[in-house]
């Protein structure tokens, strides 16, 4: 039951071999408070956690597999689009326009939810706080203005 050359009030009982630890370093390395439970309990949330996303995960996926009735037919294989037969291919290009304005969305979405934690604690930041979330914005204006006078958000 691992290393029995230590002391007993670590838990462990000297073999009949008399086995001399190197250094007293061999001991501490080797002691419960670095392998046994007292450093494992500290993971153990992690742990949980981890399982309990793994369980909701793969769960419901596994569970649709043994519940679900599995009756294929020609109609469910065959390939579907809003109603019809598909009439050009699926990997078609999208116009880079499109990535330009979700691109410009992301940007300013995220940009917006630093207003949040500022408004909760602007009366703690005083002045200086709402100078600088002013230039902030200030910033995001220039942009906004810059984008719109480059024509990024015209669909034409």
């Amino acid at each position: 039951m691992g290393y029995n050359g230590g002391s007993k009030k670590h838990g462990f009982k000297r073999a009949s071999h008399s086995f001399k630890a190197p250094d007293p370093c061999f001991q501490k390395v080797f002691s419960d408070r670095v392998w046994g439970w007292s450093v494992l309990e500290n993971y153990f949330p992690i742990l949980l956690f981890i399982l309990v996303g793994l369980a909701v995960g793969v769960g419901p996926l596994l569970l649709g597999l043994l519940v679900a009735p599995h009756k294929p037919d020609a109609a469910k294989n065959s390939p579907y689009e809003c109603g019809f037969e598909a009439f050009e291919d699926a990997r078609m290009r999208f116009d880079v326009r499109y990535y330009l304005v979700a691109i410009l969305f992301i940007l300013f979405d995220l940009e917006i939810a630093f207003l949040f934690p500022w408004a909760v604690v602007l009366q703690e930041i005083g002045l200086f706080g709402f100078v600088a979330m002013l230039m902030f914005l200030a910033v995001l204006v220039i942009g906004f203005i810059y984008e719109w006078k480059k024509g990024a958000l015209e669909w034409d």
